[in-house]
């Protein structure tokens, strides 16, 4: 499979699709949880009727569903590859402005509309790998997007390369493109009837090369204080205050397993809201660690916490919630070797050396293969997501292209 000759569309894409705002919210209660991120599906949409897959279309919810057509005889399995469409909350996602900066030869990145981003050359190691290719970066005020619009764009030149190539063959290939996976939700309304599809990838990762077959098993856990209430002035040994006692119970977490503290598979638990007043507080919290048994340890050390605090103050109450997120995509890719293997295999012929890693995070894939669609997560290339230095490579977003190209043709192959 030869792509030196290919006039990859995958930059253009990219910079065009980082400009439509998408960022979701997660105090909406919609599906999607804005409308904007419909304006993406649709041009989404319009793209692939481009390309000639006829097929393509987005619901009321905003997914994006199109096929590929098989074009061979053998019976292989369906294989999805799914991004999403939303940007992150934790940083805007409006008037983003995509700069190309060529062949760059190392050294700080200084973003121009606020001198004071700096994307630092010693603060992100994955730069030294980039010596001479060109990097897309925002202007400093606003995120990038690349995570994960770097993963809509190289699906969507794959599907470009593949029907320009109807000589590489291939089973039949779904893709989707979802809203809210930044807040939780991104597989909440997929049809997975309607998807049909036997195997998935998502194209959210990192670094170049790199597969992530594991993710953090994650919980969300709400703490609700009920404090009691008393004129301040007549207050003395009566009031017992639930901003406080909150305080408290955060103060208290363990040093130690905090997200600014710990690295690698180590877990956390992690305070993200706190919202209310004397009477009412309620803490959220996210939980994370790589097997469910840890998780629970970690829930139960906070419950036991709380007790401790709230067993000082007589006239106050709490409640204890905890609902769960998303399971590691480990337990059920083990089950299936293959799926992870051939993306191994994909990324290997075009000529990268490919990196089996685990991610402190989750994926849609995460969620997916609970629901039956065993599905991990291959590199796009997005560093340093939701915050005004992420940046990207062109040559990086190239390659992921031809690794989407190269496992298509692989299920193929190993069919017999």
């Amino acid at each position: 499979m030869d792509f030196s000759k290919y006039n990859f569309t995958v930059t253009d894409r990219f910079t065009r699709y980082v400009k439509i705002d998408t960022q979701s919210d997660p105090a909406s209660p919609t599906v999607p949880s804005t409308e904007k991120q419909k304006n993406l599906a649709k041009v989404l949409v319009e793209e692939l009727l481009e390309i000639g897959i006829s097929d393509a279309k987005t619901d009321q919810y905003g997914y994006v569903y199109a096929t590929i057509p098989s074009n061979t005889t053998k019976q292989v399995p369906v294989i999805c590859f799914c991004s999403h469409m939303d940007t992150s909350p934790d940083c805007s996602g409006t008037n983003v402005n995509p700069l190309i900066h060529k062949n760059y030869q190392g050294g700080d990145i200084v973003l121009p509309n606020d001198p004071s981003q700096v994307i630092r050359f010693n603060e992100h190691p994955a730069l030294a790998e980039q010596t001479g290719n060109d990097i897309v970066t925002a202007d400093g005020t606003t995120l990038l997007g690349a995570d994960n619009k770097a993963g809509l764009a190289e699906i969507m030149d794959a599907v470009h390369y593949l029907v320009q190539h109807p000589e590489i063959k291939h089973g039949k290939i779904r893709i989707l493109f979802t809203p809210d996976e930044e807040i939780g939700r991104g597989v909440d309304k997929v049809d997975m009837k309607k998807l049909g599809a036997d195997f998935g990838y998502t194209m959210d990762g990192e670094s170049l090369g790199h597969i992530e077959n594991e993710t953090f098993s994650a919980d969300g856990v709400n703490i609700t204080i009920q404090g009691f209430s008393t004129h301040p002035g007549f207050a003395k040994d009566k009031m017992q205050h639930a901003i406080k006692i909150a305080a408290e119970i955060v103060n208290r977490l363990p040093k130690d397993k905090s997200p600014e503290t710990t690295a690698g598979k180590q877990p956390f638990i992690h305070p993200v809201a706190m919202n209310g007043g004397l009477e009412q507080v309620v803490i959220k919290f996210i939980v994370r660690a790589f097997d469910t048994a840890t998780l629970h340890a970690l829930e139960d050390e906070l419950k036991q916490l709380t007790e401790q605090v709230i067993s000082a103050y007589t006239k106050c109450t709490y409640t204890f919630e905890v609902k769960e997120q998303y399971r590691n995509m480990k337990d059920i890719l083990d089950t299936c070797p293959h799926v992870v293997d051939y993306a191994m295999e994909a990324i290997k012929r075009t000529g990268v050396k490919p990196v089996l890693s685990s991610i402190r995070g989750g994926t849609d894939g995460s969620r997916f293969s609970f629901m039956g669609l065993p599905c991990p997560n291959i590199y796009a290339g997005e560093h340093a997501f939701h915050s005004k230095q992420e940046w990207v490579s062109v040559y990086d977003m190239q390659k992921a292209v031809e690794t989407i190209v190269h496992l298509c043709a692989i299920w193929e192959e190993k069919t017999s």
